[in-house]
């Protein structure tokens, strides 16, 4: 019987351990997750910012 709770409990260690390990990754992949959105939104909006010159680049253009 002890042998059976002392391997039940270091599972429960491991479990503890491999948990709190997938916590600290979740945090490091949420705020990678974050920067990488902010800076798509700054991606975007220099591309926004392009095709508005472009246009404005063409419409100056003269007609054939």
């Amino acid at each position: 019987m002890d042998a059976e709770l002392t391997a039940l409990e270091q599972r429960i260690e491991t479990l503890i351990a491999h948990a709190r390990e997938l916590r600290s990754e979740n945090e490091l992949l949420r705020s990678e997750l974050l920067a990488s959105q902010e800076r798509n939104r700054e991606l975007a909006a220099r591309v926004a910012q392009a095709t508005e010159r472009l246009d404005a680049l063409i419409a100056r253009m003269p007609a054939d």
